[in-house]
């Protein structure tokens, strides 16, 4: 057995690990479907919450994403200078940035239509099987996250 090989065996009990590496295969399979339309993963994942919503704020955007405005900033920008999403101040609280998609940035959604679709391909698995794996992955995470002391 190789090194590498045991490394692997030693991890394959790890809950963490196969998550972890199944992320990025996950990325990986997502990645090559957005060097279609120009973006990041993320930058997908604020375009299908505003699919979903439009005319959100920024901190609504985070806590679906887990991420802090700062770290949506920069993305933001960049979104908007893409010409997909416009950010505007609040009306009631000016401290507050509103996002709302363009109508490049909602004909947009046209291009992705045929991603679950492709990535369904790529897992070989069954939707059903896809749907009950995903409802257990979240009740995971909402569970691990109730037992997290700050």
């Amino acid at each position: 057995m190789t090194e590498t090989k045991q490394e692997t065996d030693a991890l394959s009990d790890f809950l963490c690990f196969a998550l972890y590496s199944t992320h990025h295969a996950m990325n990986r399979t997502y990645k090559a479907l957005l060097k279609e339309i120009n973006m990041t993963y993320t930058q997908f994942l604020v375009m299908v919450i505003l699919w979903d919503k439009d005319e959100q704020l920024v901190s609504d955007i985070g806590k679906s994403l887990f991420l802090e405005s700062s770290t949506l900033t920069p993305l933001l920008k960049k979104l908007e200078s893409m010409g997909h999403i416009k950010r505007t101040r609040d009306k009631q609280d000016e401290r507050k940035v509103r996002i709302t998609l363009t109508k490049p940035g909602k004909e947009l959604q046209q291009a992705t239509h045929c991603f679950p679709e492709s990535l369904l391909k790529s897992s070989g698995m069954k939707p059903e099987k896809i749907k009950a794996l995903t409802q257990d992955i979240l009740k995971l995470r909402e569970n691990l996250l109730s037992n997290i002391s700050d």
